[in-house]
């Protein structure tokens, strides 16, 4: 029994040594994988940025060989560039507004009485929260909307993974920007009658997450520049 017991400490401290030994002074816990995870991830939203960029050239090459001779009337050429600015896909230019949202201070405290101490899910910018701007303002008759450097289209999805947007393909951080082109004053007044928008200004005024609304004068939105095509689930054989 003493033998064993002997043979257990001395295991111990060889595990003890190498670990010592390996981590010569740093944190060992950190997750190396994660790490690589998120790096790849990074990676891969500039490869997709720039392949955007690549098929907008190649976009606007079609586009001016096709109108060549495509044989088609002023009528139905002017009803194909109607449909093509509503899809988005061409720049939009006219007055506008940017709203634009951030996390609260990591050591934000509550700084109105009767609100409790904020968990760390106050402090951040949720997927709910960018989509109530986004929303309000088509409500108050956007004409066209971009999330920081991306023009929305009908299919666009903004989603959030923790306290990171993807859009399109695209990894972005905080602060958010939103730019819609349309009257200036009905946008304003959409996002004050949101109720979601409502509920975010008690985060704001209580736990001091990042809001800000700001006359943009004339701007031209970009083009959507990415794939058009619908992705779908497909049943199983």
């Amino acid at each position: 029994m003493r033998v064993l017991t002997a043979a257990v400490f001395a295991l111990a401290g060889l595990i003890f040594f190498t670990s010592f030994d390996t981590a010569k002074g740093t944190n060992i816990r950190t997750d190396a994988s994660l790490l690589k995870l998120s790096d790849l991830i990074h990676e891969r939203s500039r490869e997709n940025g720039e392949l955007e960029e690549s098929n907008a050239s190649l976009r606007e090459e079609i586009d001016a060989l096709a109108e060549r001779d495509n044989g088609s009337t002023k009528a139905e050429a002017d009803e194909l560039t109607a449909l093509e600015k509503k899809a988005g896909t061409h720049e939009l230019k006219g007055e506008s507004i940017s709203v634009t949202l951030d996390d609260a201070p990591p050591d934000a405290t509550a700084k109105l009485p009767g609100y409790p101490e904020p968990e760390p899910d106050y402090l951040v910018i949720h997927q709910q929260d960018l989509q109530a701007v986004v929303n309000a303002l088509w409500q108050g008759g956007a004409e066209g909307i971009k999330v920081m450097d991306q023009r929305l289209i009908s299919t666009s999805a903004v989603r959030c993974v923790g306290n990171t947007l993807i859009l399109q393909g695209r990894v972005y951080s905080p602060p958010y920007k939103i730019q819609a082109v349309g009257d200036p004053e009905r946008l304003k007044k959409a996002l004050a009658a949101s109720p979601a928008i409502q509920n975010y200004m008690v985060y704001v005024n209580v736990y001091g997450l990042g809001w800000k609304v700001e006359d943009e004068g004339r701007v031209t939105l970009p083009g959507y520049s990415g794939t058009a095509d619908l992705h779908y689930a497909q049943p199983v054989d």
